[in-house]
């Protein structure tokens, strides 16, 4: 039976953003995936440091592998693998570079370690090379993991300069401790930290997060009511924060909120995507509904994604783009500069099998991440 979400969330929700279709039709677009590498070990996520050409991909195991173009380094830029626990959910899930790597040779990682807790902790690339020194870790965060599973893993520097961290709400199924709705932890979050011209920890809280000063709620946080936010961006054009929030047992979300308002509250576990979560009817007064949710018909596990801003697809500029894991397909909206956002579509292209992950290089170019080992770069290309 699906839940009635109550009157006075109906009241909220006409601050939501809702969709409506932008006339065009994703099908028709001629895109092709270009293979850039293979085999590579649970490769999870992507990302290069600004104004950089080399793409770093990272493998869940405890690894981080360089591209250079098409030729994957043999030896990685960074292994910690002896200390991070690869099973299932857990192990190396995140990398952000410092905005200023160039001078500060700076990079955060995100990942599960021996104890089954997430840590966050900064590492050097001393020499600016293709070999960071994996003695030189830094730790700046570390949260207890009660569950071995939604460990978020998501980390991204904002068009602010601040850290954001995505941390799932601990797992188990159901969010059975109801870390979801309660902002006095870090579980079911998105944070936002200042770890900015400092040598090490500790970091900084920003100033203007929404909990600063209330002593009942976390004041790193800048977003709560999460199942598991796999993966985030920014949208810079539009001025979007993008989230794909993996769901329980109906419905994949993406959610899409101005990036300079904190404190939303986007509904888990009170809601799952648009609908009550285990009650025929519910409250959901000031939730943030999502831009776009799918069923498990459709798949399994949003991967979440970005907004095309490269240069190579000028049709897929401000069109975001993401995917899910088990389906595999790559499907995409426009978001307007007012938030309203067009009809999802799917793009014309083979499945690359499970996607684990989009990445983005330093010329915003996107790629494709398998579980399989591929990574695969979305090009112009004629419709086969």
């Amino acid at each position: 039976m699906l839940g009635i979400i109550g009157s006075a969330a109906l009241t909220a929700c006409t601050s939501t953003i809702f969709p409506q279709t932008d006339g065009t039709d994703p099908s028709t677009l001629a895109i092709t995936l270009v293979e850039v590498a293979n085999g590579l070990e649970s490769p999870v996520y992507a990302t290069s440091p600004i104004a950089d050409p080399r793409l770093f991909v990272v493998e869940q195991p405890g690894r981080i592998r360089v591209l250079r173009g098409a030729s994957l380094l043999p030896e990685p830029f960074l292994d910690i693998s002896d200390r991070v626990w690869f099973e299932g959910e857990r192990g190396l899930l995140g990398l952000a570079f410092d905005p200023d790597f160039r001078a500060s040779g700076r990079f955060f990682v995100n990942y599960t370690d021996l104890d089954g807790n997430t840590r966050i902790e900064a590492y050097l690339d001393v020499d600016r090379g293709d070999r960071a020194d994996p003695g030189s870790d830094m730790l700046f965060l570390t949260v207890a993991q009660p569950f071995p599973n939604h460990n978020g893993g998501q980390l991204e520097f904002g068009p602010d300069n601040m850290l954001y961290i995505g941390l799932g709400d601990g797992g188990s199924a159901g969010d059975p401790i109801g870390h979801g709705q309660d902002a006095s932890t870090l579980l079911g979050t998105i944070l936002r930290v200042d770890v900015l011209d400092q040598l090490g920890p500790p970091y900084r809280i920003p100033a203007d997060n929404p909990f600063v000063g209330d002593p009942t709620r976390r004041p790193e946080i800048w977003h709560y009511g999460l199942r598991n936010p796999w993966r985030f961006s920014f949208d810079t054009g539009r001025g979007f924060m993008f989230i794909g929030d993996v769901g329980q047992n109906r419905w994949e979300e993406i959610n899409a909120v101005p990036f300079d308002d904190g404190g939303e509250n986007f509904g888990w576990n009170i809601l799952e995507g648009t609908e009550c979560y285990a009650a025929d009817s519910c409250d959901a007064e000031n939730t943030r509904l999502p831009v776009a949710v799918y069923g498990h018909g459709d798949g399994c596990s949003v991967t979440g994604g970005y907004t095309y801003s490269g240069s190579e697809i000028t049709a897929l500029r401000g069109r975001y783009i993401y995917s899910d894991y088990c389906a595999g397909w790559l499907r995409t909206f426009q978001l307007s500069a007012n938030g309203t956002a067009g009809d999802p579509g799917e793009l014309d292209v083979p499945s690359p099998g499970s996607v684990t992950s989009l990445g983005q290089d330093a010329d915003r170019e996107l790629y494709v991440l398998t579980a399989g080992g591929r990574v695969l770069r979305i090009a112009a290309g004629n419709q086969p």
